[in-house]
């Protein structure tokens, strides 16, 4: 089988078009990212995700972003309602047992929900460190504002995900915590020195080095370089490589983010030239897929195995017993409420 093209990509709506289906065939990228325009209830999603797969003709991961409160796509009335990485918090603050419980078992629900439709990883756990004065986008995504508190739950979340056969991506390193603007939106300037940052914001990431996956933050990390560290050959690897000593595979932000400015093509190409191992693109509309395909490359050697590596994640799923686990989580979920 020939090995895939270094990106993920997004489709259009909820059924899979004919012009897709060829485009997944004959492009093969790594994987397939899932949207809430994709989504309408279980029986469609499975749909879906098998004529991806049908497509690919191989076990491909499909992504989804499904963090919990202001970010998942699957949602009510179909799928329940999960808390946001604060709520988790609350209850951590209020007994660190309770707080891990209640975070392995959020995660293992997710798995649960996601893998009865087909999709494999999730764009979670947010490792940011928030910071007085931030941009909002993060804020309450985030496991607290204690390094030691996030990393202790983030390990809860990533079993949570990985027993139940999903394979997750924490985010977005090496920290966005400290960004004033939104990088959908503007590309953030982060002034903060490196001795600072390796004190804050790169710990949650330095502490789970060992993630199978991890999603960059687009932006510019001052003391180091002035070109956003999705395009930073200098950056990513004396930031993210040697001095977080992440390993595992490093996927690019959605690539249609206002911070990064430029053709897709271009784009893709200084990303996977800067250390990218794949890059990520979102917006389902086939001609920024096709764009993005000609920049890719075919996965091979470190970046491959990583990728490899971040495939075997999804493959086995631990026993569950669905209704004792929600019945338990609830009751945690809202001690964190009292």
């Amino acid at each position: 089988m020939t090995a895939p093209l270094s990106c993920i990509i997004g489709l259009r709506d909820k059924r899979l078009k004919k012009s897709e289906s060829l485009f997944l065939r004959d492009a093969n990228p790594w994987g397939v990212i899932l949207f809430g325009r994709n989504v309408q209830d279980p029986d469609q999603l499975r749909r879906l995700t098998s004529d991806i797969r049908d497509a690919m003709g191989r076990n491909t991961l499909i992504f989804i972003d499904q963090e919990g409160g202001r970010v998942q796509r699957m949602r009510a009335p179909h799928w329940r309602a999960f808390p946001s990485g604060d709520d988790y918090a609350r209850v951590y603050r209020t007994s660190r047992e309770n707080g891990l419980r209640a975070c392995y078992l959020g995660h293992r629900l997710i798995a649960d929900d996601l893998r009865a439709v087909g999709i494999t990883s999730d764009c979670a756990p947010v490792l940011d460190l928030p910071q007085p004065g931030a941009d909002p986008i993060i804020s309450d995504r985030a496991l607290g504002n204690c390094v030691e508190d996030i990393v202790d739950m983030a390990h809860a979340a990533m079993a949570g995900l990985m027993s139940g056969g999903v394979a997750p991506v924490v985010k977005h390193i090496p920290g966005h915590g400290r960004a004033t603007v939104d990088s959908h939106k503007k590309l953030p300037k982060i002034s903060a020195n490196r001795k600072t940052l390796e004190a804050s914001d790169f710990l949650p990431f330095r502490k789970l080095y060992d993630a199978p996956m991890a999603m960059t933050a687009h932006a510019v990390y001052s003391h180091n370089s002035r070109t956003a560290i999705t395009i930073s050959r200098k950056s990513l690897t004396e930031l993210i490589r040697a001095a977080i000593g992440f390993d595992g595979l490093l996927m690019t932000d959605d690539l249609d983010m206002k911070a990064l400015s430029g053709d897709l093509t271009r784009k893709t190409e200084r990303a996977l030239k800067a250390g990218c191992d794949i890059a990520l693109q979102c917006s389902g509309r086939l001609a920024d897929s096709v764009k993005v395909a000609k920049g890719a490359q075919i996965l091979s050697g470190r970046a491959f195995e990583r990728a490899s590596i971040a495939d075997n994640c999804a493959e086995h799923v631990a026993e569950f017993d669905r209704a004792a686990a929600e019945a338990e989580f609830d009751v945690l979920i809202a001690s964190g409420r009292a």
